[in-house]
């Protein structure tokens, strides 16, 4: 079935100008280009009919996501989907691939399906396409990008939920130092999101922010922006490099679990045991850390209880335009297995 990207890409037009003409601001463009869009939708057949049910006949949500061959982000969706379905509402899932295109087409399209509410993971909030979507009633729950700064409460736009991830860098770091490690390294994705860079702060902390040898953050450049569809390869490119450090580090951070993984598969091509020569701690607790080989000691937040509070935050201000917004934090815990050495 035919979407707004489809007929603006036979248009030759934005999928903002389509956009316009569908919400009856064709004002804002010349007459060549209704036409031309209007051509486009007679040619795909493209019929917005659901454009005007109310939201609150709706009981959808959606949900926007970075990729969903990411585990991490697909878990999310598992948890969201089973706390939508105690109110009997339904998901509607996006992929945006970090695209402001993609997210925009998205929102357009929530609007035209009548859904009034969406979770938007791990995207800067902050985007031109959000803050419009916002003013224009759409109830929107940033996860896992926490404000950057304290925000007034009659100001804010959006909920904001979140593991607090500057714990759990720390904690990860705390985990591996108990556990003797000495020249520690953190392992990441180039390209930082507001969550990653809180993980990177925690961990520096828990090193007391010295300038020792083991004080390293060690980045590798996946093929697409933030490398979401990366992550076990960019572990397994990276763990060579880990290697060539010297002194050689008894201790890894990974960004998040995907990456951790596929750091012990190319710590165990080279020869390396884990943990009894490197321990390996990563940050989100997916479900292939337990089937890992060793097991993979992670730091995890309680998603399920975050995705609890993210739908009713949604249902509540759908149905009430006068609850305000409000930012949550939720602690992380470490969930140990054999990816790092006993306490000696």
């Amino acid at each position: 079935m035919a979407n707004i990207r489809d007929v603006a890409r036979l248009a030759g037009v934005s999928i903002s100008s389509v956009s316009n003409l569908l919400n009856n601001r064709s004002h804002q463009m010349s007459a060549q280009t209704r036409e031309r869009i209007e051509r486009a939708m007679e040619a795909l057949g493209y019929r917005p009919a659901r454009a005007a049910v109310p939201a609150p006949q709706a009981k959808i949500i959606g949900l926007l996501l970075p990729s969903i061959v990411n585990p991490s982000f697909s878990a999310l969706a598992h948890a969201v989907d089973g706390a939508a379905r105690v109110h009997r509402y339904r998901v509607l899932l996006g992929n945006a691939y970090r695209q402001e295109q993609e997210e925009a087409a998205f929102i357009d399209d929530m609007f035209l399906h009548g859904v009034r509410g969406i979770i938007v993971a791990a995207s800067d909030i902050r985007q031109t396409h959000f803050v419009r979507a916002a003013e224009r009633g759409m109830k929107i729950v940033s996860y896992d990008s926490p404000f950057a700064e304290p925000m007034a409460t009659d100001t804010r736009l959006f909920d904001s939920v979140s593991m607090d991830n500057i714990a759990a860098g720390r904690l990860a770091a705390q985990h591996l130092l108990e556990r003797g490690c000495r020249h520690i390294v953190f392992a990441t994705e180039a390209t930082l999101t507001v969550g990653r860079s809180h993980k990177i702060d925690g961990f520096l902390s828990a090193l007391g922010h010295s300038l020792s040898e083991r004080q390293r953050v060690i980045e590798g450049k996946a093929n697409s922006a933030y490398g979401d569809t990366e992550m076990f390869d960019l572990g397994l490119t990276l763990a060579p490099r880990v290697l060539a450090l010297a002194p050689r580090p008894d201790g890894i951070v990974a960004i998040n679990d995907a990456l951790g993984i596929g750091l012990m598969v190319g710590l165990r091509a080279a020869g390396i045991q884990v943990p009894a020569d490197i321990s390996v701690i990563g940050i989100d607790n997916i479900a292939l850390a337990g089937l890992a080989e060793p097991g993979l000691t992670s730091i995890g937040p309680p998603l399920a209880e975050m995705a609890q509070l993210m739908v009713e935050r949604l249902i509540g201000r759908i149905n009430n335009d006068l609850q305000p917004p409000g930012e949550f934090l939720f602690p992380p815990s470490v969930i140990s297995r054999r990816s790092v050495k006993a306490a000696g």
